[in-house]
């Protein structure tokens, strides 16, 4: 667009200066021309203004309205010249329009001008309006003006119009020029292109306006000359003003706004506004010279006028001199109070010159760093810094300052400043532009990072041991994965728990189960190299990161990893001097080496599963990790989804096997045995979908190993799931064994059941007392096989357990007698009313002459007691044969039958009784029934005294 106009306005200069190449094109175009120009700005301003919505509007409208004027001006000129062919009369209607395009003009400068905030400063507006104008004014009398002025006195005909417009013409060009004047020195901010561009357009029609006026160019003026491209230019310029500049700047510039607030230093621009009343006394004063040097007597409108400029001059030099008091006075108050507020601020100040030098530090300095402001000023700032922090303040710094102001106008920075004791502070910074230096806000923050740094340490170490805690020990296995180690296979994590303790914590208190796990970790924290990582995770848990150290020889490696973990084993399972007594434990160790492609959660899941098959394996121990661990934890959590899955849909059925007396043959007992049915119908026993080890739990572990016979216990891989599995069974144990006693077959059903689980807090304890209530079972009709596998099972709640069930008529058998060193002390201390041999003490009792003696004398000490026995895993008749000689009153296993389902367990109980090996005979020893039927005695030992039933 810009080049567009430049083009327009200079093609129409050089056709004007070369006269158009005819008279009758001259004219049309020094008259039509001018109009279609005006027209033009006309209409561009008012669509301008109807576009915007702003307080800038009425000024645009009254652009559009001068413009207007001026475009009908020129038509009436181009009227009476072009198409009646006659010279244009003055006056006219024309110059009624040409005198209508200044008041417009001069009331929307007026607009835009920047609006006085006070009275004074209204008074000061006028007054430069006057000093502007005035000057002008008798600059222009002296010049030409008195000239006409004289003219209309002479009295000739049509003089006087005619001077008048010619005294009009200047006079309104004087008040746009001073109006033009005024507004460039008060300008507003808003749309500051669009505003210059129309001042340019309208001092360039002044200018234009005072040539034609002028005595030299108004006498030879005709349409077409060069004088009318200048008109042409001022009316194409105004069009362009709006929309150009919205054109140019469509959004905010940050460039812009930046190079706005960056201060310039423009010392002569800056002081146009105060030198203008000076400059205007001396164009006044020009014009007085004039008229003296002339030789002309002195004019009174020249006089006056000039008296009014200087007594404008005077008035307002008074104003700015009240209004400077005022301001010095202001000053001088703000700069006392930012002095107060500098001195008395508990932060440092410091203004740094471009070279790093203090230029000024406040007073604030001798209490923060410890030296005198006096001291710092003129010190390399970079001398204060600690020498590992300079470069990246320095770094900070040039960043900084390379940015814009106006996107970063501040930026911080924490360094740490010498003080004047020598000791290192840490010091934040907010850093502001100053002149090419900088302003520095400074605090002392060293309380702030010792803080942060204890609450660091405190959230990535235990509280206890001062070992770093899972979340940091991780955050360092992840760092030897990924960082410059992340190719090196021989790191390796150890996981070590220490067993035994929580023994120590039951037995003589936590207080010195902790300063147990002190001493363990301080052994473990000297036992590790100094780039390694010894780390408690919980509870009794550590772990250990071994850095590798490149090798590539796994086996060497592994070797050598080995031998640190049992190093450290032996280490922490050293005695340890516990509140003047003497404490051990063990420790149980997995190591799991840094595979490829390995992650941080992986390793130590694999260490973790390491560690617990070394629990498994004995405890006290080192183990390695091998990839079928993870098989086999993924296959335990298949078979507890089996299970599940099993428990919920009813495939498990219930089976009994029959308890058969030596001496008679009859059936005295059922035991309840859980079976699962698989999608094809076949029944599987718990040791054929239950493979892991020590099954304790619900009797579901009493099948056969072939067909029907007693199986080894196992064990089920979820705890849940196991106690789901012994509720179901006892619960269909109970109803079963009702439904049977109504029925008229009045035989006790025995369910196995462990301490652990009896003593369950999850188990609601009156639930086998309101099991027996809602089935009807008569007293004597249950029997609880308790198994005591674990040494920790507290005693005296078993036996008051056990007291509170025999007192409702529970029988209690101590089963896996001979098997495990609890079954002695379980003996002596809890009411027991008969004894379960372990079937290891029958497989090999005809055979081996030691097993037979061994047997023969627990039966010996149960028929002492007066208790029935019972052997289990009876599947020779040879076996039931020894077992009767040696004083055993029944037996259960395949010599007899194996588990029988509810149809033809009500057979075997009609025919009442199964074929005895060896015919029929009466019990070797004491303690026997006759009859065969299992008779409780309910006197007991000496040890444990028992209750009336």
């Amino acid at each position: 667009m810009q080049l567009l106009l430049a083009v327009v306005s200079s093609g129409y200069a050089v056709g004007a200066a070369l006269g158009w190449g005819s008279e009758e094109l001259a004219e049309i175009m020094g008259d039509f021309g001018l109009s279609a120009a005006g027209l033009l700005a006309a209409v561009s301003c008012f669509t301008y203004a109807r576009a915007i919505d702003s307080r800038e509007r009425p000024a645009w409208l009254l652009f559009a309205f001068s413009s207007l004027m001026g475009c009908c001006g020129n038509a009436v000129w181009g009227w009476y010249e072009v198409v009646l062919g006659e010279a244009v009369p003055k006056p006219s209607l024309a110059d009624f329009a040409f005198l209508c395009f200044a008041p417009p003009a001069i009331v929307g400068l007026l607009v835009l001008a920047k609006r006085p905030v006070t009275r004074a400063g209204w008074v000061c507006l006028g007054l430069d309006s006057w000093l502007i104008g005035g000057s002008l004014l008798t600059l222009s009398w002296s010049l030409a003006l008195a000239h006409a002025a004289r003219t209309a006195q002479s009295g000739a005909p049509g003089s006087v119009p005619r001077a008048a417009l010619s005294l009009a013409y200047p006079l309104l060009d004087i008040a746009l020029v001073s109006m033009v004047l005024v507004l460039h020195f008060r300008r507003s901010e808003t749309n500051r292109s669009a505003v210059n561009t129309a001042i340019a357009a309208l001092a360039l029609t002044v200018l234009s306006d005072a040539l034609f006026t002028s005595p030299l160019l108004s006498a030879e003026y005709q349409s077409g000359q060069l004088l009318d491209a200048g008109w042409f230019a001022g009316s194409l310029l105004l069009a362009y003003a709006p929309w150009g500049a919205r054109r140019l700047h469509p959004g905010p510039d940050p460039v812009a706004h930046a190079r706005a607030e960056r201060p310039h230093s423009r010392p002569i621009t800056g002081s146009l506004p105060a030198l203008t009343p000076y400059l205007a006394a001396a164009v006044c004063t020009l014009g007085i010279l004039y008229n003296v040097v002339d030789g002309r007597k002195v004019d009174r409108v020249v006089v006056f006028t000039g008296c009014t400029v200087v007594l404008a001059l005077v008035i307002r030099q008074g104003i700015m001199l009240l209004d400077n008091i005022a301001l010095t006075q202001e000053l001088a108050q703000k700069e006392n109070h930012f002095r107060s507020l500098v001195q008395g601020s508990s932060d440092v100040i410091m203004i740094a010159a471009p070279t790093g030098t203090l230029r000024y530090v406040s007073p604030a300095a001798a209490g923060v760093y410890g030296r005198e402001a006096e001291e710092l000023v003129g010190t390399e700032l970079a001398t204060l810094i600690h020498p590992e922090d300079l470069g990246r303040v320095v770094h900070e710094v040039r960043r900084f300052l390379a940015a814009p102001p106006a996107e970063e106008p501040t930026t911080r920075i924490e360094c740490r400043f010498r003080s004047g004791g020598g000791e290192w502070l840490n010091v934040e910074s907010t850093v502001n532009r100053h002149q090419g230096g900088l302003i520095l806000n400074s605090r002392d923050v060293t309380e702030r990072v010792r803080l942060q740094a204890q609450l660091q340490h405190s959230a990535e170490h235990d509280p206890l041991t001062d070992l770093p805690n899972r979340a940091l020990f991780t955050r360092r296995v992840r760092q030897a994965l990924t960082g410059r180690r992340a190719g090196d296979h021989s790191t390796a994590v150890l996981f070590i728990d220490l067993d035994g303790f929580k023994a120590v914590n039951d037995t003589i208190g936590h207080q010195a189960g902790d300063e147990l796990l002190i001493e363990a970790a301080r052994r473990l924290q000297d036992s590790v190299r100094a780039g390694d990582t010894a780390a408690r995770l919980g509870g009794d848990e550590f772990a250990a990161l071994i850095l590798g150290d490149g090798s590539r020889d796994r086996s060497a490696r592994e070797y050598q990893v080995h031998e640190i973990a049992d190093r450290l084993r032996t280490t922490l399972s050293q005695p340890y001097r516990i509140a003047g007594s003497e404490v051990r434990v063990a420790a149980s160790i997995g190591v799991a080496f840094a595979d490829p492609g390995i992650t941080p959660s992986d390793l130590m899941r694999n260490a973790d599963l390491a560690m617990y098959r070394a629990k498994a394996g004995g405890k006290d121990r080192v183990e390695m990790y091998a990839p079928q661990m993870q098989a086999e934890v993924v296959r335990k959590a298949e078979l507890a989804g089996r299970l599940r899955t099993a428990l919920h849909d009813g495939e498990f059925a219930l089976l009994h096997q029959p308890v058969v007396s030596l001496a008679s043959g009859e059936i005295s007992a059922v035991v309840a045995q859980a079976r699962w049915r698989s999608a094809q119908g076949i029944l599987f026993t718990p040791a054929e979908f239950l493979r892991v080890a020590t099954y304790s739990e619900g009797g579901a572990g009493e099948g056969g190993a072939g067909e029907g016979g007693s199986a080894p216990r196992t064990a089920v891989p979820d705890a849940s799931r196991t106690a789901e599995l012994g509720r179901w069974l006892l619960e269909e144990a109970v109803g079963q064994a009702a439904e049977r006693h109504r029925a008229g077959h009045d035989v006790p059903v025995a369910v196995r059941m462990t301490a652990q689980r009896l003593l369950d807090r999850s188990m609601p304890l009156g639930s086998v007392e309101a099991l027996l209530t809602r089935n009807g079972l008569p007293s004597g009709a249950l029997v609880l096989e308790l198994a005591v596998s674990d040494p920790r099972v507290p005693f005296d709640d078993l036996e008051r357990r056990l007291a509170a069930l025999r007192r409702l008529g529970v029988l209690i058998a101590l089963d896996g007698f001979g098997s495990g060193y609890a079954a002695i002390s379980a003996l002596r201390r809890l009411p027991v009313d008969m004894l379960k041999l372990d079937r290891g003490l029958v497989e090999g009792v005809v055979e081996s002459p030691r097993l037979h003696k061994i047997t023969a004398g627990l039966l010996r000490i149960a028929n002492d007691l007066g208790m029935q026995s019972v052997a289990e895993g009876v599947d020779l008749p040879e076996q039931v044969m020894a077992l009767r000689a040696m004083g055993c009153t029944h037996g259960q296993g395949m010599a007899f039958s194996g588990p029988l389902d509810e149809y033809r367990l009500r057979r075997a109980l009609v025919r009442g009784t199964f074929p005895v090996p060896g015919g029929a005979a009466q019990p070797a020893l004491a303690g026997g029934s006759p009859g065969g039927s299992m008779v409780i005695h309910r006197g007991s030992h000496n040890e444990t005294p028992v209750p009336p039933a």
